[in-house]
């Protein structure tokens, strides 16, 4: 096995977040496919994700992935009713939600929106991951702008190479479709992407959608 990739152990978390509180990049799985992980909160640990994807700073923004509700704390300046029925009724789960971004988050996570997207998972290897980095992560995919997303730890290391401080290994995910997005910023909320999670669910928990 490549030093770059280690088994999911208790060692290789600790390892893990270390790297994050450096303000490293780090790999790992999801519910769907490998994810580069860095802390929110530092721009030059974001800026390093857009290089490695090869993407353009302004071309999206970057969502972050939290361990419980109370992350949102430092992540979003206000939660509007829209937002608290859906976490209420879909967290744990397959749904980012687009909040209004803190202050205390770089500009350039937002790609200049001043918006934020928001994922609370239920996915258990992703939940080891959050709690040994004790905060929230970036949740972009593992791979190049354009290029296939990575479903396992040597797809991303191919894909990434020795760019990444470290690859964790939690062996093959599930892949399928993303996670469903929705903006909860506007009333009604906009249904930006539907993924797993179907519109027949969002609107049997709103009521309405905007068009």
């Amino acid at each position: 096995m490549s030093l770059m990739i280690q088994p999911m152990t208790g060692a290789a978390l600790q390892q893990a977040a270390w790297i994050i509180r450096g303000g490293g990049i780090i790999a790992f799985p999801t519910e769907t496919f490998y994810a580069l992980g860095a802390t929110p909160f530092d721009a030059s640990a974001v800026g390093r994700i857009f290089e490695l994807k090869g993407r353009s700073p302004t071309s999206s923004p970057i969502l972050v992935l939290i361990r419980h509700r109370a992350d949102l704390e430092n992540l979003v300046s206000d939660v509007t009713t829209s937002a608290e029925l859906l976490m209420n009724a879909c967290w744990p789960g397959p749904l980012t939600l687009v909040f209004r971004a803190s202050s205390k988050i770089p500009l350039l996570l937002t790609a200049g929106t001043a918006t934020i997207g928001v994922r609370f998972s239920a996915s258990v290897p992703l939940q080891q991951v959050l709690t040994a980095v004790e905060g929230p992560l970036t949740g972009t995919s593992a791979n190049r702008s354009g290029a296939p997303s990575a479903a396992t730890a040597q797809e991303v290391e191919a894909a990434l190479g020795p760019r990444l401080d470290l690859i964790l290994d939690g062996g093959p995910t599930a892949g399928g479709l993303p996670s469903t997005v929705v903006d909860t910023t506007v009333a009604p909320p906009r249904l930006i992407r539907e993924g797993v999670l179907p519109k027949t669910r969002l609107l049997s928990v709103l009521g309405a959608l905007a068009a």
